[in-house]
């Protein structure tokens, strides 16, 4: 299968890459000029890549029978990016590629959702950010008469090469670099913690699965076993103690933060549609966190 993949230079994008190449599809990726594409260096001599800041994306759809696409690409707006910035890369983007998927017949879009409801009380950047990805999801719908339409509503994706922003990697960053207390809030927070390879999974199996798929469907991808935050932290100090040899627990300040106003205080998948279709979760937390400290125990 030729298979085009938007934010293949991404966290989610690189993994999904990985295993493409080793299941043997023909990988087809939309990137610009300046994306930093450390995590898929070691990959690019196997793939065709157009730089969308320099040819149109119409160009990768004409030059390669695109069998499906699948879109990670996007934009959270973390660094006061502009609400333009984050629509663009988010809805626009996404319509255009979702035009050519059209125009040439490719036969599937599977699209990356996310958990977060667009009415929920968030942060000023994720308002934005989820509210330009629930509007392409209803684009999405809308094209479902012309090719199938695929939305997977993640939950939080946590493995190796993730952005170093984002919580788990600070968290690791600061307990196997640092020496200072770690500060948090309660971590009362109940969320569904799944491992990057799993996501992977599902993604790989809707695609085997494409055919059987009626013309729009929607997945939660997350383990359905959800664990407070302050359990996550405490695994991961565990893991690291353990796995380089240091204390972390003594550190963990529990409690010196403030909750934000309106977070979500509890996220969990339904996998039900999921695993009717034959996916399901195989790795546990340990796992994955180990996982996570031998990666950075190589850089």
């Amino acid at each position: 299968m030729r298979i085009l993949l938007t934010g293949a230079t991404g966290f989610l994008g690189s993994h999904l890459l990985e295993k493409l190449l080793d299941d043997h599809h023909e990988v087809v990726i939309l990137k610009r000029t300046t994306s930093d594409a450390w995590r898929i260096r070691h990959r690019l001599d196997q793939v065709t890549s157009y730089n969308v800041d320099v040819e149109p994306i119409e160009a990768a759809f004409a030059d390669q029978k695109i069998d499906a696409v699948v879109h990670t690409a996007c934009h959270y707006g973390r660094n006061q990016d502009s609400m333009s910035q984050v629509i663009n890369s988010n809805l626009m983007f996404g319509v255009k590629v979702l035009d050519m998927t059209i125009k040439y017949n490719a036969a599937t879009f599977i699209n990356t959702g996310t958990f977060f409801s667009a009415g929920s009380l968030l942060s000023d950047y994720l308002i934005t950010y989820s509210l330009s990805k629930k509007q392409f999801v209803e684009w999405l719908k809308q094209s479902s008469n012309k090719i199938r339409a695929v939305n997977l509503k993640l939950e939080h994706m946590y493995g190796p090469k993730d952005d170093k922003s984002k919580f788990v990697p600070w968290l690791v960053d600061k307990m196997i670099n640092g020496n200072d207390v770690i500060n948090l809030t309660s971590g009362e927070q109940i969320r569904d913690f799944i491992y990057i390879n799993d996501v992977v999974a599902a993604y790989v199996m809707l695609l085997k699965q494409a055919d059987e798929l009626p013309a729009y469907s929607e997945y939660e991808v997350g383990t359905a076993q959800p664990i407070t935050v302050r359990h996550f932290v405490e695994t991961l100090s565990d893991t690291v103690e353990k796995e380089k040899n240091i204390s972390v627990k003594p550190r963990l300040n529990f409690g010196a933060v403030s909750s934000r106003q309106g977070e979500i205080m509890h996220s969990q998948a339904n996998i039900i549609s999921l695993a009717k279709l034959g996916w399901k979760v195989t790795t546990t937390l340990e796992e994955g966190l180990k996982s996570i400290i031998a990666n950075e125990a190589v850089k």
